[in-house]
């Protein structure tokens, strides 16, 4: 299964850093940029939750063709078995030239997320960890800067990655046991809290601690 998704357009300018605190305990600042030139890049991103390595690719607009090209590096980087694509309804995923593209490369099977799902794609949150990595804090002068930042940043990202797992873990369990004081052992040493030993001594029960 291979999250995928598309994150842009990525506009070359400087981006502001992530939020953060100085060493001298003050926010980091930096003086915003609102240009908006015309050249505007697309990053296409597929995440395999199994390990939690992405593929990402570039491309100047966000159209069938590059689609297909991405869909072409997604299969190269898994050259066994079913390909599962987990991804939205757009135009591009499920043009007629997409489709027929498919045909030649019956591995790879789509499953559409339902509108207002995003949260299903889990490609959703590997873009927030990417933008800290790849984009916070950079100036960018053109396209080119961007797809090596791109590059740079995945290549970063998945020599550190792990599994993704739905959900948070579960807690540790403790389970918490009192020892009496009392000099008779016939209660064999443990009581329910909060109690009081049922022997003529009276001594109330101590916390052991966790079992």
């Amino acid at each position: 299964m291979i999250c995928v998704d598309e994150l842009g357009p990525v506009i070359p300018r400087t981006f502001p850093p992530s939020p953060a605190w100085s060493p001298d305990s003050h926010r980091i600042k930096a003086e915003l940029d609102y240009s908006r030139g015309p050249e505007k890049t697309w990053v296409y991103g597929g995440l395999r939750p199994s390990d939690g390595q992405a593929v990402t690719l570039t491309a100047s607009s966000r159209n069938s063709v590059f689609y297909q090209q991405f869909l072409q590096q997604v299969e190269d980087a898994n050259p066994d078995g079913e390909i599962w694509i987990v991804t939205d309804n757009l135009s591009s995923h499920n043009s007629l030239s997409t489709r027929t593209w498919l045909e030649d490369h019956p591995r790879i099977h789509h499953a559409f997320i339902p509108v207002g799902a995003c949260w299903l794609n889990l490609q959703e949150g590997w873009w927030r960890i990417f933008r800290k990595t790849a984009l916070a804090g950079r100036s960018f002068a053109n396209p080119d800067d961007i797809a090596y930042a791109t590059t740079l940043a995945t290549s970063q990202l998945n020599s550190r990655a792990k599994p993704w797992i739905w959900g948070r873990p579960a807690p540790p369990t403790r389970r918490s046991s009192v020892v009496g004081s009392c000099p008779d052992n016939r209660h064999d040493g443990r009581l329910s809290r909060p109690a009081r030993c049922h022997h003529p001594c009276g001594q109330r029960a101590r916390p052991r601690g966790p079992s």
